[in-house]
């Protein structure tokens, strides 16, 4: 096998295009978040704080400056971008994937056995194959 095809083999496995799909759409994700907090949150923050912007905030020594203002606005848009992430997306995922365990565990008419691991009815009382007492 030639390295042009096991180059093309690579390039073609599922897990590479996954990865690239995921990098492209993190980083199109990553623009939406950043719009939104700095185009949204952020200057809502500022209108209740009445400071718009922390960046100029700094105190010297010895003719050093420590920009602790920028600091500030750094772990604001951290918070801000945690917070976002956590309520517009993690948030929604978690009970969609919530509601579709409900869905499949409703489905389902069988259990397993914990002795024998066979599948029996839900509201046996006990396993037919090896007669233990089922929860």
């Amino acid at each position: 096998m030639s390295i042009l095809n096991e180059f093309k083999q690579f390039l073609l496995r599922g897990n590479v295009v996954d990865l690239a799909v995921g990098v492209v759409i993190g980083a199109s994700f990553g623009s939406v978040v950043t719009a939104i907090v700095t185009d949204l949150l952020t200057p809502l923050i500022a209108a209740i704080a009445k400071v718009p912007d922390f960046g100029g905030l700094y105190f010297a020594i010895n003719g050093s400056q420590f920009m602790y203002g920028h600091f500030i606005n750094i772990i604001i848009s951290f918070i801000l971008v945690a917070m976002s992430v956590f309520f517009f997306v993690v948030k929604p995922m978690n009970i969609l994937i919530n509601k579709s365990k409900k869905e499949s565990l409703a489905e389902s008419t069988t259990k397993k056995c914990k002795e024998c691991l066979s599948e029996i009815p839900i509201e046996a009382k006990r396993c037919a194959y090896c007669a233990q007492i089922t929860d």
